[in-house]
């Protein structure tokens, strides 16, 4: 397989390799792909995760353990008045 790089890519490598950390370019670019697979993965987990807490607070809503959005708003809002109020002191 050949693999066009950019300029600045190519330089990178280059650097990559000549801090002794990495014996050849292709070391560098397998290296390179195993974190892009690792970032991957570590997406869809999140991805999972997040669906996960949505439907956990879609089931609380329908147990009738939600609060009403103003208020939580209402009640955020008041807790940083009173936070700058003490900061201006």
């Amino acid at each position: 397989m050949n693999v066009s790089l950019t300029p600045e890519l190519e330089q990178l490598v280059h650097q990559k390799v000549q801090t002794g950390r990495y014996t050849s370019a292709s070391e560098v670019v397998r290296e390179a792909l195993r974190l892009m697979e690792e970032r991957d993965r570590l997406e869809a987990w999140r991805k999972d995760e997040i669906r996960a807490q949505i439907a956990a607070g879609l089931e609380s809503l329908r147990a009738g353990k939600g609060e009403d959005g103003e208020d939580v708003f209402d009640r955020l809002e008041a807790e940083i008045d009173a936070e700058e109020k003490l900061s201006a002191e």
